[in-house]
């Protein structure tokens, strides 16, 4: 048996109409996933399977949400001893914990791909590649920044971003 966390890239099905945590735990747990636990209302499922391949994980998960919902939806997988890696390789520890984000990626990034976004970058932001995710660290409020539109799937590839509170809350779940 092993542990799995998952990320939705998005909870939105159309508009006014989000996923509801209790029927994407029902959804997970009809894919014979055990002991499904949701984090916050973004997305994020705690699990225990067969230990499997991530991409089989990622495309059952797909697939099931296909399924339930009508719509394709990218999972971001990762093992319980991956996911706790992820959480101690925040290279931004002295950043406030909702404005220090992590882009959880399919492909893994490298380095170089900081240079692409220098010209959207405040002075006061700093981004880093750990183990092929992109941390990044707003410094003042997300929501201000010219960065975070740059962030694309075109740009970066198959992610989903998730702030460091959200990241220490699913590493406190599977047993940090």
């Amino acid at each position: 048996m092993a542990v799995y966390v998952a990320l939705l890239y998005s909870i939105v099905l159309s508009a006014g109409r989000r996923v509801v945590m209790a029927d994407l735990k029902a959804m997970a747990q009809g894919l014979g996933f055990r002991n499904v636990r949701t984090l916050v209302a973004t997305g994020n499922l705690v699990f225990e399977a067969d230990a499997q391949p991530i991409a089989s994980i990622e495309g059952q998960l797909e697939a099931g949400f296909a399924t339930a919902f009508g719509k394709h939806v990218d999972i971001i997988a990762r093992d319980a001893e991956t996911w706790l890696r992820l959480a101690d390789g925040n290279p931004f520890l002295d950043g406030i914990g909702s404005e220090v984000i992590i882009r959880v990626m399919r492909q893994p990034l490298e380095p170089e791909v900081l240079d692409i976004f220098a010209k959207y970058r405040q002075k006061s932001e700093r981004m880093a590649v750990v183990d092929g995710d992109l941390w990044i660290d707003f410094g003042l409020k997300a929501s201000e920044t010219k960065l975070l539109p740059a962030l694309t799937t075109k740009r970066l590839g198959i992610g989903t971003m998730r702030n460091w509170n959200t990241v220490r809350g699913l590493a406190d779940m599977i047993g940090r």
